[in-house]
């Protein structure tokens, strides 16, 4: 497993599947260890996944500072990850709360960016956040599961902020409940960091008027990917998202909830792949 070391003098893990041009991937959560990203439904067969174990999860170590879990403390740690990689550039992935770190690397770095793909991402570093009831109308959506009545209310609850995180409802996250779903989500809590979750997007984390300005004059190409029934956010939400960058694509998988790389494998990687593999832009100068 290899290892690198922050500004801060943390080590840092990360692990690297498939072969090909590098693609850095950021995990969500937030902080959630790399792992339950798996080889990203087979796109790890067209490119050299590089996920990060953001710190204090995963193979990361704990760091001294608390603080610096915090999403805009985070940028310096993917910096290293590039120097250390010896890259001028780097195609970078990032899921769900991912997405905002990635935005915030984007804004402060672009020099440093190729592609971006932004996969279900959480716009928070955008100020535009998933409310309860984007939430609750993409859940009304799966009224025909047979799991639906009994999973909804626990879910309402949680959304109105009157029940705790219930695994109960953890099908709303999923386009397909089956198996690989049921046993995905079967190995959540262990993956988390649940104090450096509450410190990810604490005061301080985010400024989005200087994000969406610097993001403005972004040269990259972004992908922004939404599932058809993800609530957070829903392919509305990350439209608008999409909008912030001059050079913009935007999808939608059909029938994706929140992992769609486990929804649709084959749709998910072809659409990556057309991505990441179109033709070559003009990037700047990295110096």
């Amino acid at each position: 497993m290899p290892t690198f070391t922050a500004p801060d003098r943390t080590e840092l893990a990360y692990h690297v599947r498939g072969e090909g041009a590098p693609l850095v991937v950021l995990p969500g959560g937030p902080m959630r260890a790399s792992g339950y990203l798996g080889d990203l439904g087979g796109l790890a067969g067209h490119r050299r996944l590089v996920l990060l174990d953001l710190r204090g999860t995963g193979e990361s170590a704990v760091p001294a500072d608390p603080a610096t879990y915090r999403c805009d403390r985070l940028v310096d740690d993917v910096e290293a990850l590039r120097a250390h990689l010896g890259l001028a550039h780097m195609d970078v992935l990032g899921h769900s709360a991912g997405g905002s770190l990635a935005m915030l690397y984007a804004a402060r770095y672009p020099a440093r960016l190729g592609r971006l793909v932004l996969v279900t991402a959480t716009p928070w570093a955008l100020g535009m956040p998933a409310t309860g009831e984007d939430r609750l109308a993409a859940a009304r959506l799966r009224a025909g599961e047979p799991w639906f009545e009994e999973a909804f209310p626990a879910f309402e609850a949680w959304v109105a902020g009157k029940g705790d995180f219930d695994p109960a409802f953890a099908s709303f996250f999923y386009g397909r409940w089956d198996e690989t779903a049921k046993d995905h989500d079967a190995r959540a809590d262990e993956q988390f960091n649940d104090e450096a979750a509450d410190m990810y997007g604490s005061e301080g984390a985010y400024d989005p008027p200087a994000t969406r300005t610097a993001l403005a004059r972004l040269d990259s190409p972004v992908l922004v990917l939404a599932g058809e029934l993800d609530g957070g956010p829903r392919p509305e939400l990350a439209r608008r998202s999409s909008e912030v960058f001059p050079n913009a694509e935007f999808a939608v998988q059909p029938g994706a909830g929140h992992y769609p790389w486990l929804d649709d494998p084959e749709w998910f990687v072809r659409r990556a792949v057309a991505f990441l593999d179109a033709d070559e832009v003009s990037l700047p100068s990295a110096e």
